[in-house]
């Protein structure tokens, strides 16, 4: 008896694009932060930096054409140091856990690099951005309450992060 093999599914994988933020994300961005993090994000010391911070450049993860991820950098310094302020990074409820957010934050740290930047600035979760060299950054100071274990900096020359920390806009 001759056996025949049932026919399968074939399943196609959509490869996720990371690409710079253009103008056209921003409400679906928007639409994306508030679902990852919700109305209470705009009480925070973070989000009134961001508001006063000039936009460096963000990136957006696409599944085809859904925004299913993103992260924005903004110009800040610290004290002496030229920086970047990383955040928020939102990633689609969907697709956490396949390391979404980490593909986000190294694009982050690549192009503070190619801006020649001393290093990046963000307030976050010590355990997970430990991994990607953020090191606790006592010496900026945020012009409002945060719990000052999560200020880390990711160095990139040798310039340290002391004093106030300033939007640039």
């Amino acid at each position: 008896m001759n056996a025949v093999a049932a026919p399968t599914a074939v399943e196609t994988v959509t490869p996720v694009r990371i690409l710079r933020e253009r103008s056209g994300d921003a409400a679906a961005i928007d639409a994306l932060v508030l679902a990852a993090f919700g109305p209470g994000r705009f009480a925070k010391t973070a989000e009134r930096l961001r508001e006063a911070a000039a936009l460096a450049v963000g990136f957006c993860a696409f599944d085809g054409e859904r925004l299913i991820g993103s992260v924005r950098l903004w110009s800040i310094s610290v004290g002496a140091a030229r920086s970047v302020f990383l955040g928020p990074i939102a990633v689609d409820a969907a697709s956490r856990r396949g390391g979404l957010g980490a593909d986000l934050v190294q694009a982050c740290i690549e192009e503070a690099r190619a801006m020649k930047l001393d290093g990046v600035l963000l307030v976050g979760d010590p355990p997970y951005f430990s991994r990607f060299g953020f090191l606790p950054a006592p010496g900026a100071v945020l012009s409002g309450p945060v719990d000052r274990r999560r200020v880390m900096w990711l160095p990139i020359t040798d310039v340290v992060p002391v004093g106030a920390v300033r939007p640039v806009a």
